[in-house]
């Protein structure tokens, strides 16, 4: 980055923490910090809604999952429009007529306190270790772009979120990510107009289609029913839909958003903006990592895209062997090229058997690659483990990127990191503060008292990530890990609300034991397949068997205990 860069970034940055902090300048009771003025309209809501979950890792290595796998992981959303149709139906009316600050409170009126504190616990724990998770991401940003140390850029990225969100409140986090959202998609067509420029100049639309087609990397549908392949349209559309139930109907940094509308009709239509539009923003996303993909058939690529790791280990170890890899890889993308111009003008000349041959050709000098990439990665992960696909985006945008928009792109991951960190750590600290500080600590604690310790909360929790994001090691692409987090957490959460709204049959013991259940056989089995991986299944089947789990479970229970009093009748929670 040059000083035309840092004066995109700092300008981005700065101007819109200061529009949220002006704003908001007004909220300074314990009702506003929390749950805003109650003034958004759908728009406002959907944006904020989209931005909380559009973290830094879904702009940093989605497109690296496109890169390496294709479309195919858009089917982990096809479940959302289903589950969004569903929350604004059901779960926004009764939170609604509840004029509850967490969605875990509905517990507590449902059930019982122990079912509540177990919601909240479930809550903090998921959202906590997904709270570090979305602070290391663009930590690696940071780290590639100013070549900071990784524990020194994840230590001041945290300070600086914890200091935005302690001082902005639940406002501040709304009005601020219509800018953040703005600068995010600036940034991405940005990078769209430059990559596709930078393609081979003979290169038609269909040219480019076909090369991706024929590596497999618009395949966006798997109707398979094999449970060990992680995404195919069945643990899309089923698995999935529980994951996004789970998530915007019963995690509070995403009820809290919502929540704070003007009426249930503009929550609901902020809801439905994103069940539109939530799906073409991840194929979009996920197709730049494609059009990369056949960018770097002609372009040589590195031989590992964490090339800051790989010339540490370079230095440190046998350089010789290094320098033959990629020399041995060089030589192999050459003849690559040669191949793809074959097939390339065999399409062209409309000579069928020439372009198989050729696609072939192809194809088995890809293997080749990918082959000495795995040797590459095997000698960098015996002593660095990381996941270079974090790494594909970030790489092209400060090789290929002219200055200026350099600094728009970096502006957009760490736009992306503070818009969803603030979200996090503001959910965090409310659900703290209301479900267990005012709710058992200290009940007859005044709002002025409880505003002091959501801050403070906020503080505690932001340290928290900190020292996660610190010890975290990703063997997982970061966009999958966040969603393996909440897949073991997400499901019996879910289940409690299901039974709450569903099952009024079902009192307050038995949907707690049901739960625990439920969440000893997900971990339970997540835990056996890491161990022996023939016998385990795709996470996104988690969100689905624990939720129904917590269900079943809840109902062969309840015949032993009595009905509970606390029970809320469903039809006047539905209505």
């Amino acid at each position: 980055m040059n000083a035309i860069d840092y004066v995109v970034f700092l300008g981005a940055i700065l101007s819109i923490a200061c529009y949220g902090a002006w704003r908001t300048r007004d909220r300074r009771t314990f009702n506003t910090y929390l749950r805003g003025q109650g003034k958004l309209g759908w728009f406002s809501i959907g944006l904020s809604v989209m931005a909380t979950q559009a973290s830094a890792v879904t702009f940093l290595s989605t497109p690296g999952q496109g890169y390496a796998s294709g479309l195919g992981f858009v089917q982990i959303y096809f479940g959302m429009p289903i589950a969004l149709v569903i929350i604004a139906a059901v779960f926004v009316p009764i939170y609604r007529r509840l004029n509850v600050y967490t969605a875990y409170e509905y517990l507590g009126k449902r059930f019982d306190r122990k079912t509540r504190l177990l919601g909240t616990a479930i809550f903090l724990l998921q959202r906590g270790l997904g709270a570090g998770i979305t602070l290391y991401a663009p930590s690696i940003v940071l780290s590639t772009v100013m070549h900071w140390r990784l524990d020194v850029t994840i230590i001041c990225s945290g300070v600086v979120v914890i200091a935005y969100t302690t001082s902005g409140g639940s406002d501040a986090v709304s009005y601020t990510q219509r800018q953040q959202i703005a600068v995010i998609f600036a940034g991405m067509f940005a990078a769209l107009a430059v990559l596709w420029s930078k393609l081979p100049a003979d290169l038609n639309i269909t040219d480019t289609l076909s090369l991706a087609g024929g590596f497999g990397k618009l395949r966006a549908v798997d109707y398979s029913f094999d449970p060990h392949n992680r995404y195919t349209f069945w643990s899309g559309v089923l698995g999935a839909t529980f994951l996004m139930l789970a998530y915007f109907g019963a995690d509070q940094s995403q009820v809290q958003r919502y929540i704070s509308g003007e009426s249930v009709r503009e929550s609901r239509l902020g809801l439905m903006f994103n069940a539109i539009f939530k799906i073409p923003m991840q194929v979009f996303i996920l197709s730049l990592g494609v059009l990369m993909f056949v960018f770097y058939l002609f372009e040589t690529p590195p031989i590992y895209f964490n090339q800051v790791a790989w010339e540490h280990e370079a230095s440190e170890g046998d350089t010789e062997q290094f320098r033959s890899l990629e020399s041995e890889f060089a030589a192999a993308h050459g003849q690559q090229r040669q191949n793809l111009e074959r097939w390339i003008a065999a399409r062209h000349e409309t000579d069928e058997q020439k372009e198989s041959e050729a696609r072939q050709a192809a194809q088995a000098g890809q293997a080749r690659l990918d082959t000495i990439r795995d040797e590459a990665k095997r000698i960098v992960n015996l002593r660095t483990p990381t996941n270079e696909a974090d790494y594909v985006f970030i790489s092209f945008v400060l090789k290929y990127l002219p200055h200026g928009l350099i600094g728009l792109l970096v502006a957009a991951f760490i736009s992306a990191a503070l818009s969803s960190k603030a979200a996090e750590l503001s959910a965090l600290a409310s659900t703290t503060t209301v479900d267990i500080y005012r709710h058992v600590i200290a009940p007859s604690a005044s709002d002025n008292h409880c505003l002091l310790a959501s801050k403070a909360f906020t503080v505690a929790w932001g340290v928290g990530s900190i020292v996660f994001a610190l010890t975290v090691g990703m063997a997982e692409n970061l966009i999958q890990a966040v969603n393996i987090v909440g897949s073991l957490f997400y499901p019996v959460m879910l289940g409690l609300f299901l039974i709450g709204f569903f099952l009024p049959y079902v009192g307050a013991t038995a949907a707690f034991l049901g739960a625990l259940l439920a969440q000893a056989l997900v971990l339970g089995h997540y835990f056996l397949a890491v161990q022996y991986p023939e016998i385990g299944f795709s996470y996104l089947w988690y969100n689905l068997i624990g939720s129904v789990a917590c269900m079943v479970f809840s109902l062969i229970l309840q015949p032993l205990f009595p009905p509970s009093s606390s029970l809320v009748d469903s039809q006047s929670a539905a209505s």
